[in-house]
């Protein structure tokens, strides 16, 4: 993958040098927000939410504080986290990686938007058993993906970066083994500019 961001070191450092072109070219006009408003309504209120690749936190982590939840936002790009810092000081931004991350402590619901899918495939399986370990019963999950399995790229200011995707299926099946059950899936929704979203539960310690 000659000329494209690949590797993790490689797509940390992208993220690390284009922090600033990254936020400003962000999109803020929360086409999001009907997944978010879905997801949320599936959270205690006032409960804990971990955006993972939090990036600069808006307008993702913006909304979910805006709306009365606990926030911890995970990065491994410091220069994205300094600029969530600036912005919401009080927040609780964490350096990390979505490959390793261990916070020993669970979250109501976790969302990695824009993030998840610059795991290659075994690394997205490994990170489904890792979200799950985080999440309390009950919790909810949500993710960007791809429309189908395979593999592709993105831009990121103007570079490109890896992408990658199991297939629907696969996906379904993973949760599963992980004790979440897939309750929400859309194909490059057009609503979403086009992402591909997917929702789970937590089932496992729910009272049948």
């Amino acid at each position: 993958m000659a000329g494209i961001a690949s590797s993790p070191e490689a797509i940390r450092a992208l993220y690390e040098a284009e922090a600033l072109a990254y936020d400003r070219q962000r999109a803020r006009s929360l086409f999001e927000a009907r997944w978010l408003a879905r997801f949320a309504a599936l959270l205690p209120r006032g409960g804990a939410v971990l955006d993972l690749g939090c990036g600069a936190g808006d307008p993702i982590a913006g909304w979910f504080m805006a709306e009365g939840f606990a926030v911890t936002g995970l990065d491994f790009a410091p220069a994205m986290l300094s600029l969530a810092r600036a912005r919401w000081p009080e927040g609780d931004w964490i350096e990390g990686d979505l490959r390793s991350f261990e916070l020993g402590r669970r979250f109501d619901g976790i969302v990695a938007w824009d993030s998840f899918y610059h795991l290659k495939e075994a690394e997205q399986r490994a990170c489904i058993a890792r979200m799950a370990r985080h999440l309390r019963p009950g919790g909810a999950l949500l993710l960007t993906v791809g429309p189908r399995a395979g593999e592709t790229t993105g831009e990121v200011a103007g570079r490109r970066v890896h992408h990658a995707s199991l297939s629907p299926a696969a996906y379904a099946a993973c949760l599963e083994e992980n004790g979440l059950i897939l309750t929400g899936f859309l194909a490059e929704d057009p609503e979403t500019n086009q992402h591909s979203v997917l929702m789970a539960r937590q089932t496992q310690g729910e009272t049948p």
